[in-house]
């Protein structure tokens, strides 16, 4: 009997590890990069459209290159600017936490067929964005000026969009030349929308959360400078 109990702990013990199992990848200084792609729908990982995220960090800067394949649709509203409520719409995004733990502040980042940007400061303190607890954004103002930067090319012959975006390291307290060696969380989205569909909306990521949220900080993966 004990050897039973024993043998079912440890069947516990592996399904648990291999359901918080997270994806990682290891960052480059530039211009080598480090990729990460994703072809799976959140929650139901089913198939999503193929979407690749190239990164690599300068002195000062992250940089990453975001493409988006099997394109169809490039929808956007384009009355919207600066961090206006883009994720409506098509997007490509970042969530982006200095450290290792499930962070409950991080940065958001979106991009645009159209390049607008949208940047800002996340305060989930449930991690999960529990329903009755706080959850906020706090926006990047003037994202010119501290040093973020974003460039869309679309190329619709080939049913692709590509956005190259900008990071100020020193938004995360990374002094210059200091990248090298630092433990990031991340994860990586794509929404997928249709004139015909709107305002529903296909979602996709790197590392898929169990439900249709973006905003589940353990599912985020692990990012190594090196």
């Amino acid at each position: 009997m004990h050897s039973i109990l024993s043998l079912a702990a440890a069947a516990g013990l592996l399904a648990t590890a291999s359901a918080t199992r997270l994806p990682s990848v290891n960052v480059p200084s530039c211009p080598r990069v480090g990729s990460i792609s994703y072809s799976k729908s959140v929650p139901d990982l089913t198939p999503f459209p193929r979407t690749q995220v190239d990164l690599c960090y300068t002195d000062k800067s992250l940089e990453l290159t975001f493409i988006a394949y099997d394109e169809v649709n490039y929808f956007f509203n384009a009355s919207q600017g600066t961090n206006d409520d883009i994720w409506e719409y098509e997007v490509m995004e970042a969530f982006i936490y200095k450290g290792t733990e499930d962070p409950q502040t991080y940065v958001e980042l979106e991009v645009n067929p159209n390049n607008v940007t949208y940047q800002a400061f996340v305060y989930n303190p449930s991690k999960n964005r529990a329903v009755g607890a706080p959850f906020d954004h706090f926006f990047v103002s003037d994202p010119a000026t501290d040093g973020f930067s974003a460039k869309t090319v679309l190329n619709k012959p080939a049913k692709t969009w590509k956005s190259s975006v900008t990071v100020p390291l020193g938004i995360f307290n990374v002094d210059v030349g200091k990248a090298r060696g630092t433990s990031w969380r991340m994860n990586f989205f794509r929404t997928v929308v249709s004139p015909e569909i709107y305002p529903n909306q296909i979602l996709g990521g790197w590392s898929p959360p169990d439900q249709a949220s973006f905003h589940i900080t353990k599912f985020f993966g692990r990012v190594n400078f090196v």
